[in-house]
C-alpha cells in the first residue's frame, strides 16, 4: 500500500491541476514559461504538510525521487526554493480558494454546518526585523464555515479591519447557499436579517439571541440544545489548525496571510480524506 505522503501528493497534485484549470499539463517547459502552476500549489501543499521551510522541502524531495516523480519532474529538475516562494504570491487568491473548495468534495457532507470567528496572531521573529521588512505584529480574523458531521472546512474569510461576525456571515454563508441544511453559530451571528435570509433559502438557522428582552430568551429556550452545541466543533476545528500548523501565521504581507490561512485550510482538508 502506498505511504500517506504518497496518496497525499496524488491527491494534492490532482486537486491542483483542476484548480487552475490545468489536467496534467507539461510541469515545466524551458524558457519562459516556467513551472507549471499546478507544480508550485502541489509543492506548496507539500511544504505546509511535512511542516517544513521552503529550502528544506527542497533539500528533502532530492532524497525522495519517488515522490517527485509523481510531479513529473526529475530530481535535477527541481525549482529552486525562492522560486517556490516567490510564484506563491504571483497566483490570485482565487485559486487558493477553489483548491479548497475542491477539498470539501472529497468529503460527504452532512445537514449541519458551524460558523465561528477567531483572531490568528502574525508574529516575526523580532521588532527589528519587523521593523527592516515592514512587517506588523497584526492579526487576521478568520472566520470558519464547518460541516458538522465531517469536520471538513467549507470556507474561510479572512479580514484585517475586523468587521462585525454578522456581515462576515452574509458573505460566507450566501456563497455556500447550495451546502448547507442548518446553521449553528453563537450570539456574536445574532442579526434577523441573516436569519430571514437564511430561512428564505430553505436553510435552519440555529443562532441564539442576544438577550437584551424577555422575548429573545424565550426565543433562546426554544432551540434545540444538541443541535446548538455542534457548534462547539468548529471551534476544536480552530484548536486543531492551530495544533497542527502552529498558533501563528508566518507570511509578512496581508495578502500572503490570507492566502496561508486559505491554503492552510485546504491541506487540513485534504489530510483528514485519506483517514475517511
Amino acid at each position: 500500500m502506498p505511504s500517506k505522503l504518497a496518496r497525499f501528493t496524488d491527491r494534492c497534485m490532482a486537486l491542483s491541476q483542476k484548480a487552475v484549470g490545468s489536467d496534467g499539463n507539461q510541469p515545466v517547459k524551458k524558457g519562459e514559461g516556467g513551472y507549471a502552476d499546478w507544480v508550485i500549489i502541489t509543492l506548496h501543499g507539500l511544504r505546509e504538510y511535512l511542516d517544513l521551510p521552503y529550502r528544506r522541502l527542497l533539500d528533502l524531495l532530492r532524497e525522495m525521487p519517488d515522490i517527485v516523480e509523481k510531479l513529473g519532474l526529475s530530481v535535477e529538475e527541481l525549482p529552486d526554493f525562492t522560486t517556490v516562494c516567490a510564484r506563491k504570491q504571483a497566483l490570485k487568491m482565487r485559486v487558493w480558494r477553489v483548491l479548497l473548495r475542491l477539498s470539501v468534495n472529497l468529503f460527504d457532507t452532512g445537514e449541519i454546518q458551524a460558523i465561528d470567528s477567531t483572531s490568528l496572531a502574525h508574529r516575526s521573529s523580532s521588532h527589528n526585523y519587523a521593523k527592516r521588512v515592514k512587517g506588523t505584529f497584526e492579526s487576521v480574523k478568520t472566520t470558519l464555515l464547518v460541516d458538522c458531521s465531517t469536520r471538513a472546512i467549507l470556507d474561510v474569510h479572512c479580514s484585517k479591519n475586523l468587521p462585525h461576525d454578522t456581515q462576515i456571515a452574509w458573505q460566507i454563508l450566501t456563497r455556500n447557499l447550495e451546502q448547507l441544511g442548518t446553521v449553528v453559530a453563537d450570539k456574536g451571528f445574532d442579526w434577523d436579517e441573516l436569519r430571514h435570509m437564511l430561512r428564505k433559502e430553505g436553510i435552519r438557522p440555529v443562532i441564539k439571541h442576544r438577550e437584551f428582552y424577555s422575548l429573545d430568551a424565550a426565543h433562546n429556550a426554544r432551540i434545540d440544545d444538541e443541535t446548538y452545541h455542534r457548534r462547539s466543533i468548529v471551534e476544536s476545528i480552530f484548536f486543531a489548525l492551530r495544533k497542527r500548523f502552529g498558533s501563528t501565521i508566518k507570511a509578512r504581507t496581508w495578502f500572503g496571510q490570507f492566502r496561508e490561512i486559505v491554503l492552510k485550510a485546504a491541506i487540513r482538508n485534504i489530510e483528514q480524506s485519506l483517514t475517511t
